[in-house]
């Protein structure tokens, strides 16, 4: 009989446990929050995020070529190059990494700022993604408008039945960048034109003399290009040019 009741004790203590265990988990349980299950549509896949960052990339060098001073500085570069006469040198990958060089001094301050008014503000939580970006590009757009002509534009809205902004802060982006390679175009071909015109003078000079001593044979340019690289070296041609397109940008 003690036996019994001891088993019967035991019996009962084993099943207040087993109804007060649950309780113990549930009370645990509860303090653990919900996980959080996002929508599909809230954030994209992995493919398409690989696909958008391959896109930007390959946008990458074009946005580069077209929309910063790299454009003109390397319609200047190749103008000067045909006027003195040499071909093949300098070589285009030293004029395009120079045009690099120089797009990088011309661009800090822009590019500056619009890291300090976008995004360093995005990473500490100050601006939301859409409020960074439009923040980020206000900078950029600011230096597009200040070196697009008004008359590209004007022929941009007409073509495109755009009506005019109030003032050209408030200028469409599809109107400001192609107006923006418009006028860097006619820039550069405008200075290209001045480039030569002192090495075309030489030209015309060494040809007249070569006729009048009845040089037939040889032609002209192989005598000219001596004179002209010399005439380029001694005013310190490339010091010259080089400060004159940066200096054009401010």
């Amino acid at each position: 009989m003690g036996t019994l009741a001891r088993g019967l004790t035991l019996g009962s203590f084993g099943a207040a446990a087993a109804w007060t265990a649950p309780a113990g988990l549930l009370t645990a349980a509860a303090r653990i929050p919900a996980p959080v299950v996002h929508s599909p549509q809230a954030t994209l896949g992995v493919p398409m995020q690989i696909v958008l960052l391959l896109t930007g990339l390959t946008l990458l060098p074009v946005l580069l070529m077209s929309l910063t001073p790299f454009l003109r500085i390397t319609l200047v570069l190749h103008f000067l190059r045909q006027a003195i006469g040499t071909q093949a040198t300098p070589s285009n990958p030293v004029l395009i990494g120079l045009a690099l060089f120089l797009t990088g001094i011309i661009m800090q301050p822009t590019l500056q700022k619009s890291y300090e008014e976008g995004w360093a503000p995005y990473e500490q939580g100050l601006l939301t993604g859409d409020a960074a970006l439009k923040k980020g590009v206000e900078p950029i757009r600011a230096f597009l408008v200040k070196y697009v002509r008004e008359k590209d534009v004007q022929m941009l809205l007409d073509v495109s039945h755009t009506p005019a902004p109030a003032k050209a802060a408030d200028l469409e982006f599809r109107i400001l960048l192609p107006a923006y390679v418009l006028s860097e175009l006619k820039t550069g071909f405008q200075i290209g034109a001045m480039l030569f015109l002192p090495f075309l003078i030489v030209d015309l000079l060494v040809a007249s003399v070569t006729l009048s001593v009845g040089i037939v044979q040889l032609p002209p340019a192989m005598v000219s290009s001596p004179f002209k690289i010399l005439l380029f070296v001694l005013v310190d041609g490339w010091n010259l040019v080089a400060g004159s397109l940066v200096k054009s940008f401010y």
